[in-house]
């Protein structure tokens, strides 16, 4: 069994008013508040502050779904990371397949964004994964390699390991459909061999999360597979009954039940 701390994250996307935060947190915290796992909340800008107000005196971090990598300027729209950092955020999704095929996110942008999380003190969560088409036309590797090679391409090789990879096949996200263990912990292993191919340790450090239709009944059998470090969840990620079964599979899995 690996000796890293699962994370278990929840990317709300463009759901809950900041009172449905709030209930969700009163609910979901006291449930997870002695778990081995490492819990991430992740909701809209304009429900980071009560969530990161709710979450002080709990362990589950806080994360913004998105950043600009400048420290400030003319972005309209855009959040800096001191912002999030001022509001007591701690972490932050990067790259995630909406970003990329909505809104035009690159790999060129994400490459900036890695460092600029480090820099200003938030763990970053770099998602990659495949189209259904570059699957079934066996591409997998390639686009994989792309994303991490670009992604990570202007870290330090002493940093690698400090960021968290979250495999996100795409074909599977909200969809229903999610990919085998096999499948999952295959490219969860391809990814670990990508990093540790730059620095051994970091192959070995980094945490790898499934993303892609993680439920309650199939967490466990996912989270027992030694590549895969835990799980960014999103549809039963917004219920604390479903999210809170979901970290109790990786305490389950994880280093403290060794």
């Amino acid at each position: 069994m690996s000796a890293r701390t699962p994370l278990i994250a929840a990317n709300w996307k463009m759901f809950k008013t900041i009172a449905e935060a709030e209930a969700f947190c009163v609910d979901f915290l006291p449930r997870v508040a002695g778990a081995g796992a490492e819990t991430v909340i992740c909701p809209s800008y304009l429900c980071l502050p009560r969530v990161v107000e709710l979450c002080a005196d709990a362990p589950t971090r806080v994360a913004a779904q998105n950043m600009h990598f400048a420290a400030d300027g003319a972005f309209t729209g855009e959040v800096a990371p001191a912002m999030l950092v001022d509001l007591g955020v701690e972490a932050v999704v990067l790259g995630h397949s909406e970003r990329r095929q909505m809104f035009g996110e690159t790999d060129e942008a994400l490459s900036r964004k890695l460092p600029a999380a480090l820099d200003a003190g938030l763990l970053p969560i770099l998602c990659v994964g495949e189209t259904e088409s570059e699957r079934d036309a066996d591409e997998t590797d390639r686009v994989l390699r792309r994303q991490i090679d670009a992604g990570l391409s202007r870290l330090p090789v002493e940093r690698l390991g400090e960021v968290v990879v979250a495999y996100e096949p795409i074909w599977a996200i909200g969809t229903g459909r999610t990919a085998s263990p096999d499948q999952a912990e295959d490219a969860c292993g391809f990814i670990r061999a990508l990093i540790g191919g730059r620095a051994d340790s970091a192959g070995e450090a980094v945490r790898i999360l499934y993303g892609g239709s993680v439920k309650p009944g199939n967490a466990a059998e996912l989270f027992a597979r030694v590549e895969i470090d835990g799980g960014l969840v999103g549809g039963a990620g917004l219920e604390a009954d479903s999210f809170a079964e979901i970290v109790d599979a990786a305490d389950a899995s994880g280093p403290a039940a060794d």
